[in-house]
C-alpha cells in the first residue's frame, strides 16, 4: 500500500492553497490530490458558481447586521474579513514572486466595491455603517453619498430610470473581482509538478477508514474502473458539498450532530456590450427578509473566460443535491443519520421563514426575478438578461449551546481529536479568506512543523501580517508597515 504524508480531497480553493502552503513550508512532503470531475475546480470555486467577490468587508452589508449599545452599527466583522482577505492576497503575491503561478490578471482584478441602499430606513443604516467603518484605517478611503448624481458617477445603472426616493451608497476603489477556480488550477498544477506530489481527476474517494498509522483512503479511477487504497498520515476534505458525506464515511466523532442544508443558486446574466461597459463595480444591497446570507442581492462586473459580463443575484433554489456536478437527489436524505436528524428537524421548525423563502424562490417567474433586479437597475429590460445556474452551497448545521442553527458566517472546520483529518463545511465568506482558513488547519494539524523557527520565518516571508491582529485602535502605530505590506502585494498582483 502506497504511503503518503497528505491526501487532499477536492480541487477547490481550500485544497489548492493548503497543498501549496504545506509544500512550500516543508518541501519533503508527499502530497496527492483527488478530484471526482473531469476538470479541476468545477464546483463551488468555478467562476460561474460564485460571485467572484474578493470579500473584504467593504461592500457586504451582511457582515455588519448588528447595532452596539450606542445604537450605531457594529463593524468588527467587516474589519476581521478585511484582515483575513489581506492574508490571501499576500500569499498569492508570494506565489507570483516565487514563480508558482503566473499572469495574476487571469484570476484577480481591481473592481470598485459599492454598498447601495434605497428607502429612508436603509439609508439610515448605511450612514451608520459608514460612520463606524470610516474610523478604521482599513476603510479610510471609503466615500459615502446620498446624492443621486454622485452615485450616478460611480455606477450609472443604479440611478437611471429610478423614481425619486432616498438612496445612499458607499464606494471604495480598492475592491477586487476574483476567479477562484483559475487561481486554484494554477496552484494545483504547480503542486503536481513538485517532487513527491501529483493530482488526479475523475478519481473520487469512495471510502475512508482509520488505520494503525493515519487513514486508508479508497479511490476509484472512473476511466478504467480500477480501485486502489492509499495510506496517508493526514487527510484534508475540501470537497464542498461532498465533505459532510465523506466525514460520515470516516466515522469521525466530531461530526456527530452536524447536518447539511443544500441551497441551489441562479444568476441573471447580461452580456450585451453597451450595458456591460457602463457598469464597472460590485454593488451589494441588503438581504431581503428571510433570505440566507449567500442570497444577499448584488450586481457585479465579472470577467470570466476572457469575456466581460454583468451578473445579478443570486436567486436561491430548492434542491436535495450536495454537488452541482455529479450530485444526487438522494444526497440530503442520505446524509440524515441517527446523530443529526433531530438537529435537522429543529432547524427546519425554527427556520420556517427560510423554508418559505426557498419555496417562493423556486416558484418565482422570470418577471418576479426581473422585479428584484430593477430595484438595483430600474431600466433593466427582460430581453437583455438570461437565467443560469450558480452552483450549490451546503450550509453547515450544528448544535451550539444545545440549540440547532445554520452556520451563516465564518467557515466551519471540523478536525478529529488526533488532528489526522480535517474538513471544511461551506459557509460565507469562504474562498476569499482561504489562506486564513488553511493556516488554521495547518497550524492545528502540523504543530511540530510550525514550532520550527525556519518555518515561522518562512511564513512571515509569505504572509507578513501572519499572527498579527489589527482590530484595535492601538495598531495604528503600525499603519505605515501594514500599508507597505499591502501595497507590495497589490503591486505584484497588478492591482495598483
Amino acid at each position: 500500500m502506497e504511503e503518503l504524508d497528505v491526501i487532499l480531497i477536492g480541487s477547490g480553493v481550500m485544497s489548492a492553497n493548503l497543498g501549496a502552503l504545506l509544500k512550500k513550508l516543508e518541501p519533503g512532503l508527499n502530497i496527492e490530490l483527488y478530484e471526482v470531475t473531469k476538470e479541476l475546480s468545477q464546483e463551488s470555486s468555478n467562476g460561474w458558481n460564485n460571485a467572484g467577490t474578493g470579500h473584504a468587508g467593504i461592500c457586504e452589508v451582511a457582515y455588519t447586521p448588528d447595532r452596539g449599545e450606542n445604537g450605531e452599527i457594529k463593524v468588527d466583522k467587516a474589519i476581521e474579513i478585511f484582515e483575513e482577505f489581506e492574508q490571501t492576497k499576500q500569499f498569492w503575491a508570494y506565489a507570483v514572486r516565487e514563480g508558482m503561478i503566473d499572469k495574476p490578471s487571469e484570476f484577480i482584478n481591481q473592481v470598485p466595491h459599492i454598498s447601495f441602499v434605497y428607502g429612508q430606513e436603509q439609508v439610515d443604516f448605511l450612514r451608520s455603517r459608514y460612520k463606524g467603518m470610516s474610523n478604521h484605517p482599513f476603510f479610510e478611503t471609503m466615500q459615502y453619498s446620498e446624492d443621486p448624481e454622485q452615485i450616478r458617477k460611480w455606477a450609472p445603472l443604479l440611478i437611471e430610470g429610478r423614481e425619486d426616493q432616498p438612496v445612499a451608497a458607499t464606494y471604495m476603489q480598492a475592491g477586487t473581482d476574483v476567479n477562484f477556480g483559475e487561481v486554484s488550477r494554477k496552484l494545483i498544477h504547480w503542486l503536481g509538478e513538485q517532487e513527491g506530489c501529483s493530482f488526479h481527476v475523475e478519481t473520487p474517494v469512495t471510502d475512508l477508514n482509520r488505520g494503525d498509522e493515519g487513514w486508508e483512503v479508497t479511490i476509484k479511477n472512473l476511466v478504467d474502473g480500477t480501485t486502489r487504497v492509499k495510506r496517508a498520515k493526514f487527510v484534508f476534505i475540501g470537497a464542498g458539498g461532498g465533505s459532510l458525506p465523506l466525514l460520515q464515511k470516516a466515522g469521525v466523532d466530531e461530526i456527530h450532530g452536524y447536518g447539511g442544508f443544500p441551497i441551489g443558486g441562479q444568476w441573471l446574466i447580461c452580456e450585451k456590450e453597451e450595458i456591460v461597459e457602463r457598469h464597472h463595480a460590485k454593488v451589494y444591497g441588503l438581504s431581503p427578509g428571510a433570505a440566507p446570507t449567500m442570497a444577499v442581492p448584488h450586481l457585479d462586473s465579472r470577467v470570466l473566460e476572457g469575456k466581460k459580463a454583468l451578473l445579478f443575484g443570486p436567486y436561491a433554489a430548492w434542491t436535495t443535491k450536495f454537488l452541482h456536478r455529479g450530485g444526487s437527489f438522494f444526497d440530503l436524505p442520505g446524509s440524515i443519520k441517527l446523530h443529526n436528524w433531530l438537529t435537522l428537524v429543529k432547524v427546519g421548525i425554527s427556520n420556517l421563514p427560510l423554508v418559505g423563502y426557498l419555496i417562493q424562490q423556486g416558484l418565482q417567474s422570470m418577471d418576479t426575478r426581473l422585479k428584484e433586479l430593477r430595484n438595483f437597475y430600474p431600466d433593466a429590460k427582460a430581453e437583455d438578461w438570461k437565467l443560469i445556474d450558480a452552483g450549490i452551497r451546503v450550509q453547515a448545521i450544528k448544535k451550539e449551546d444545545g440549540d440547532a442553527g445554520i452556520v451563516h458566517f465564518g467557515t466551519e472546520v471540523v478536525t478529529s481529536e488526533d488532528c489526522s483529518i480535517a474538513a471544511l463545511l461551506g459557509a460565507s465568506p469562504g474562498a476569499s479568506v482561504c489562506v486564513n482558513i488553511v493556516l488554521e488547519v495547518a497550524h492545528k494539524c502540523f504543530t511540530g512543523l510550525f514550532d520550527q523557527e525556519r518555518v515561522r520565518e518562512k511564513l512571515l516571508d509569505m504572509i507578513p501580517t501572519f499572527g498579527k491582529s489589527f482590530k484595535n485602535p492601538e495598531w495604528k502605530e503600525d499603519l505605515s508597515k501594514f500599508a507597505e505590506w499591502s501595497d507590495s502585494a497589490e503591486s505584484v498582483l497588478g492591482l495598483k
